[in-house]
């Protein structure tokens, strides 16, 4: 066994969830263990545990701070002093490059496929998705109904998982994406 780390290289939460969220879209869930995590970073397995007491509470972790992440993005625009058609555009536009600037993440957080992480994460998709149905139809002076916001999550959603696997960042397909905005909008 290796000695101790020093203090400067405590290990963190932070760095377990970073190399777990790089194994886990390279590898998927069900080939990562948390020996290779641990050894991703050099530490023994044992530090790993001591910060999650499971791979599938590691990977719950991970989940929700990405959905976390997307939540802010929503709220900061909803913060902002744009007139409800330009911010509902902002919110579009937003789902968009969160999308594809966090590649990976989108991919853990709607592209899972492995059931028992799927039961696992449920809240966080529906969390999200109810803010952005309640930011959309609000936006949309009340206009939209349900199944009509949930087609435009759906075009969003198709959107990012068509680029994601062709892009490396959202400036490639900006100028796409306002298109796209745009076209919903009408």
């Amino acid at each position: 066994m290796s000695p101790r780390k020093s203090v400067q290289q405590e290990l963190t939460r932070e760095m377990i969830m970073d190399a777990a969220n790089d194994l886990f879209v390279t590898k998927g869930y069900q080939h990562v263990s948390m020996r290779q995590i641990a050894k991703e970073l050099d530490y023994s397995h044992g530090a790993i545990y001591y910060h999650f007491k499971n791979k599938a509470e590691l990977f719950y972790a991970l989940v929700e701070k990405h959905f976390h992440m997307l939540d802010e993005v929503l709220e900061d625009i909803m913060a902002k002093d744009l007139h409800p058609l330009e911010k509902l555009h902002a919110v579009l536009v937003g789902f968009m490059e969160f999308g594809l600037t966090h590649q990976s993440h989108y991919e853990i957080m709607f592209l899972t496929k492995d059931e028992e992480v799927r039961n696992f994460i449920n809240q966080g998709p529906n969390t999200s998705y109810e803010k952005f149905a309640q930011s959309v139809f609000s936006l949309s002076n009340k206009k939209l109904t349900l199944q009509e916001i949930w087609l435009i999550f759906l075009s969003l959603h198709g959107f990012v998982t068509h680029y994601s696997r062709h892009i490396s960042s959202f400036d490639e397909v900006k100028d796409l994406a306002v298109s796209h905005a745009n076209f919903l909008l009408k």
